[in-house]
């Protein structure tokens, strides 16, 4: 280097140039990446887009699909005496039997007679030791006329069923059935609401519990150190604890249609114990003890800080706290220019972290055993029990609970994280796995509906299917706001700053100097500094101990909460508060009786009953009937087959249209209004209002497209003629028309 020469200026143009053409190129460099980046995020908008309309779209396919016969909640197969039998002398029982198996009460099986009295024995039971039979004694004497069988039980998969049917001693006669008696059949309103309520209930702790131990384990380890967390945990174990006790004693007057006075009889529980679902509810209730002790040692094992030595390894490096990675200046980067000394960090941490390893492994599997046992008090006792493919429906059936816990209980625990600002990569992490379950949820759901759909027409025509459709709404709106959240957790990663982590600082004890310590400390001494110093008196004094009190009370609220961790928690909790509402219709559903197969004749005229009830007759007036007079109704159907008799009119004639025995003619005449011929034909009589039906009617051909028959209406009302035609092996439907009987 030469001392004291002066470098050669150059000339002002020239610099002037070269600073343009710096400008010049760093903008078109600038503008280039602009533009390249844009073009990239498009396109993977492109693909995100059309790869969640082609899921959703297969979805819809799939769930529309044609679906084959399933079977759930108990049909009732056959009566004796049969339905509108008429009989010499009278009998000694009347026997029942179902499609699957029931369970009976004291009070399952009333015979009144015309007067509305009670005429059988009480306590039915299993006919030859049977369970899928009910039988009750009849009292010695028994006059002539016609006599109302009225019963009610539980099904197979925990639901109770019921309805009533008539038949005739020596002549059919009038009969004015006690109307108490037969409402006694319904369940209690309250009952009712509150039974709902709970079952609701525990459907969402159980997704908040299983979900929240699972975004611990699987997503945020450190998350168990965090009291909100904590909290979050023993809400969804306690709530979930809670409505399991409301459900066993609730279930008692739910089944029996008793008040809610009755929910304490221990009778009643001792009962519904002995049911399939109180030996569900009491598993259920055992282990709920478990996970009690699998909360504790979650909270205790990785709620601890970890080891010093785990600590002095990560000094090294900015990895994300409770991720259990290494951050890009670790050991093992080399960056310190010391191989060996980098090696040796390295196996450092690594021993240090080996023991959460290994407990969080252990806490997972014992995890994975309660939520899916857990599961499997619901699968058990619900329509997967029953009908066809059990030894699939069950496991699928455990596997869709299970994606909806870490699904719905995920997002709880996310927005939490959100609040104690949790990093990208936590986010990042149950997105993939919310991802995960949704696919797993859509697969089972699938499954699911078309094993209990059981026809096209069950999608619009039953309140099942009509359920389905609403929740398949509501997932598929679940899933658009996921989208936004997804977007919002992209912005979240392009920023580093908002990104990382935040992790609350501990308190220090002491520090530099005395003035900071006698601040680090203030608060746990601030009120005896206040009253014990000189500076207690001092109105500025004052004001600041107060704010430092304020400051601790709000810390650790909203940490880190930047307009994208906003907004990205905004969109989680409207798409947990979309969540509530899954859950409403999924409780609905398991209460309601899913689609009918053809062969189920009875059960298809009580889904029409159901959809008169609904409104879907377009509220048309019931036809008034005056006593002695034929009223004639016409009832257009359409089977959707392609076969001649496929479309057309059935004509339901009724004389004398009253109260006792009605003399019925069916006509049933094609789209050119010539009689047509089907393979099955079936009408039957329905009284909504007082729980009274299906009451089917025997016909008898009288030619192509004619039938004649006797229908027995014991009540007057308003009642439902359901008529349910089979044009073909698989295509069906069944038309109903409301007709004012007195």
């Amino acid at each position: 280097m030469l001392m004291g020469r002066t470098p050669k200026a150059r000339p002002a143009t020239a610099r002037a140039a070269t600073t343009t053409t710096v400008r010049t190129t760093t903008t078109r460099t600038a503008t280039a990446r602009t533009a390249a980046a844009r073009a990239a995020t498009a396109r993977l908008r492109a693909r995100r887009t059309a790869g969640l309309l082609g899921v959703l779209g297969a979805v819809l396919a799939l769930l529309l699909a044609g679906a084959g016969p399933a079977s759930a909640h108990a049909a009732l197969q056959s009566t004796d005496p049969a339905q509108n039998a008429v009989l010499p002398v009278a009998p000694q029982t009347v026997t029942l039997t179902f499609s699957e198996a029931v369970s009976l009460s004291s009070d399952s099986v009333r015979v009144l007679d015309p007067t509305g009295r009670a005429v059988d024995s009480g306590s039915p039971a299993h006919a030859d030791g049977k369970d899928n039979t009910a039988r009750v004694g009849l009292g010695s004497g028994l006059a002539n006329g016609t006599y109302t069988v009225a019963w009610r039980a539980v099904s197979e998969d925990s639901h109770p069923i019921g309805g009533a049917f008539t038949f005739s001693i020596g002549a059919p006669s009038a009969t004015t059935v006690s109307t108490t008696a037969l409402q006694s059949a319904e369940a209690d309103g309250l009952v009712a609401a509150l039974y709902g309520t709970a079952r609701t209930v525990a459907y969402a702790a159980f997704a908040l519990l299983a979900g929240a131990a699972g975004f611990v384990l699987l997503c945020w380890p450190a998350g168990a150190s965090r009291r909100p967390v904590q909290r979050l945990l023993m809400t969804g174990w306690v709530a979930l604890l809670v409505s399991t006790v409301a459900v066993l004693m609730l279930r008692g007057p739910y089944e029996r249609g008793s008040g809610i006075g009755k929910a304490l009889d221990l009778s009643l529980v001792r009962t519904t114990l002995d049911e399939r679902i109180g030996t569900a509810l009491a598993a259920r209730l055992l282990l709920l003890a478990a996970s009690g002790v699998f909360l504790s040692l979650l909270v205790g094992q990785l709620g601890l800080p970890q080891g010093a030595g785990a600590k002095a390894a990560g000094n090294g490096g900015s990895g994300t706290a409770g991720s259990g990675r290494p951050g890009p200046g670790t050991a093992g980067s080399g960056a310190d220019g010391d191989p060996e000394e980098a090696e040796l960090r390295e196996l450092e941490r690594r021993a240090a972290e080996r023991p959460q390893r290994e407990a969080r492994l252990g806490l997972g599997v014992a995890g994975l055993v309660l939520t899916v046992a857990l599961s499997a008090t619901w699968a058990g006792a619900d329509h997967a029990s029953v009908g066809i493919q059990v030894w699939l429906a069950l496991p699928l059936g455990m596997l869709h609970l299970v994606a909806m816990a870490l699904w719905l209980g995920g997002l709880a625990a996310m927005l939490v994280g959100l609040r104690e600002g949790i990093g990208a990569e936590v986010a990042d992490r149950f997105s993939k796995i919310a991802f995960g379950a949704v696919l797993v949820l859509a697969a089972t759901g699938v499954y699911q509906s078309w094993r209990g759909l059981g026809s096209w027409g069950a999608l619009t025509g039953t309140d099942y299917g009509r359920l389905l459709l609403v929740k398949t709404g509501c997932v598929i709106a679940m899933l658009g706001v996921a989208w936004m959240s997804r977007t919002w957790l992209a912005r979240l990663r392009a920023t580093p700053e908002e990104a990382a982590e935040v992790v609350p600082e501990p308190v220090a004890v002491a520090a530099s100097g005395p003035d900071t310590a006698a601040d680090s400390v203030s608060g746990a001494a601030s009120d005896t500094a206040s009253d014990s110093g000189a500076d207690s008196e001092d109105p500025v004094r004052r004001a600041q101990l107060a704010r430092q009190r304020a400051a601790r009370a709000n810390a650790g609220r909203d940490r880190g909460l930047t307009p994208t961790r906003a907004g990205l928690r905004r969109s989680v909790l409207v798409e947990a508060a979309v969540a509530v509402a899954v859950l409403v219709v999924t409780t609905l559903l398991t209460n309601s009786p899913p689609g009918r197969v053809a062969g189920e004749v009875a059960a298809a005229a009580a889904n029409g009953a159901a959809t008169t009830s609904g409104g879907t007759t377009g509220g048309a007036p019931a036809p008034q009937t005056v006593p002695g007079r034929t009223v004639e109704l016409k009832l257009p159907y359409d089977t959707k087959g392609r076969t001649p008799n496929a479309k057309g009119t059935a004509t339901v004639t009724l004389n004398p249209a009253g109260t006792g025995s009605n003399e019925v003619h069916l006509k049933l005449d094609g789209a050119d209004g010539s009689p047509v011929e089907v393979p099955e034909i079936e009408l039957a009589f329905t009284l909504p209002d007082r729980d009274l039906g299906p009451l089917t009617v025997p016909l008898t051909a009288e030619g192509t497209g004619r039938w004649t028959g006797t229908a027995q209406l014991p009540l007057a009302g308003n009642w439902v003629v359901s008529v349910v035609i089979r044009s073909s092996d698989i295509d069906q439907t069944t038309e109903i028309k409301q007709l004012k009987i007195g």
